[in-house]
């Protein structure tokens, strides 16, 4: 019998049987020598005692067999009560967790009455919300991509029509922009092939024993020619060296995200610096700015997949109209498809780090730190 309410039937008869029978077997061994006492006590004869010690045991004999049967009857369907209380609930909830695999993720979730399986309940509630959200940045990630694929793929389309019907020429600087849409193309394909590795657990790392230190500064280096062109300064770390088992490549394309959304996040005349210390047996990067900022409720939300920060201005802080309102060329907090922190997050953690983000609120900036283990 594998089915929960019979084993909670049987369990109780069991208990039931084991205690009555050593009920029975102690009442029956120790009953007659008792009598015997009793009957030596009160200095009854041999003969009569026996004829009423037989009588006795016999009659403690059925008295036991009756209370067996009603004891174990009595158990049998309290057991069965008790344990139809407790699989109703677990029923119920196993309804609610199929509807919920077959997409219902606005199901009632019952409230079973008890401290355990209340708990189990709310574990199922809080499983609906999680599966909801990630149906909605499912849809949404469809959209999304289905919007970067279609501007680059409509320019594409529209040049090569009319290069075709003579009306555009095939010069270079023509050729230049159809180049720059295959690799806006590209780039696309390539964040989509790395969020899926990365999720999935499959992202390769060649660890060697480097200069983080090194390691960073050249990788926001690199991004110097961008923070000039917006009229931000950029800091890169000039501390002493900081030796760790890391992956190079992976690294520097953790710290490039990072120094990257930090300037996309900072108006002109702004501030994003980036630092390495060594604390105990961890090397720590810093990359703050003096941008947009984050929300408290953003904090978390920003490394999950495909999910953006409500647009603000760069030059304001406000969120909305108002934010492209005042924005000036400048780019918003994050203008990308929410793909970049979710690798930068799964590349630190394959490090066996992690990366984290800090804000005093809107418009007062931000900090992300990448924390990384200096032994392999």
């Amino acid at each position: 019998m594998r089915g929960l309410l019979g084993r909670l039937v049987l369990s109780h008869l069991f208990v039931a049987v084991v205690g009555a029978a050593a009920t029975f077997l102690l009442v029956r061994l120790l009953a007659p020598q008792m009598f015997d006492q009793e009957m030596q006590a009160m200095g009854g004869g041999m003969g009569r005692g026996l004829g009423l010690r037989e009588q006795f045991a016999s009659a403690v004999d059925s008295a036991l067999l009756v209370g067996v049967v009603v004891g174990v009857l009595a158990a049998g369907a309290l057991g069965a009560v008790a344990a139809y209380r407790l699989t109703r609930p677990l029923a119920a909830l196993a309804a609610t967790t199929r509807r919920l695999a077959a997409g219902e993720y606005a199901v009632a979730v019952p409230a079973p009455g008890t401290a355990e399986l209340d708990d189990l309940a709310d574990s199922v509630r809080a499983l609906a919300r999680a599966l909801h959200e990630t149906e909605l940045r499912r849809t949404r990630l469809l959209g999304e991509v289905t919007h970067e694929m279609r501007t680059p793929l409509t320019v594409l389309d529209g040049f090569l029509e009319g290069m075709i019907d003579g009306v555009v020429p095939a010069d270079p600087p023509t050729l230049a922009q159809l180049s720059a849409e295959t690799r806006r193309l590209r780039r696309l394909a390539d964040d989509l092939s790395a969020l899926s590795r990365a999720e999935e657990g499959r992202i390769e790392l060649h660890v060697v024993e480097a200069d983080l230190t090194a390691v960073v500064k050249a990788a926001t280096e690199r991004l110097r020619p961008q923070a000039e062109d917006a009229g931000v300064q950029l800091r890169t770390p000039g501390g002493p060296s900081v030796r760790a088992w890391i992956d190079p490549d992976r690294i520097g394309q953790v710290v490039t995200n990072l120094v990257g959304n930090a300037l996309r996040a900072t108006p002109a005349g702004g501030r994003v610096e980036v630092d390495v210390q060594r604390h105990g047996a961890e090397g720590i990067v810093q990359v703050s700015d003096t941008g947009v900022g984050l929300a408290a409720e953003d904090l978390e939300r920003i490394f999950e997949r495909f999910y953006r920060a409500p647009r603000r201005s760069a030059a304001t802080g406000e969120t909305g109209e108002a934010a492209e309102a005042a924005e000036t060329g400048e780019a918003a907090a994050d203008t990308g498809s929410g793909i970049g922190l979710t690798i930068a997050r799964r590349l630190a953690e394959a490090h066996g780090g992690r990366l984290t983000a800090d804000s005093a609120g809107p418009g007062e900036g931000a900090v992300f730190t990448l924390t990384l283990p200096l032994r392999g």
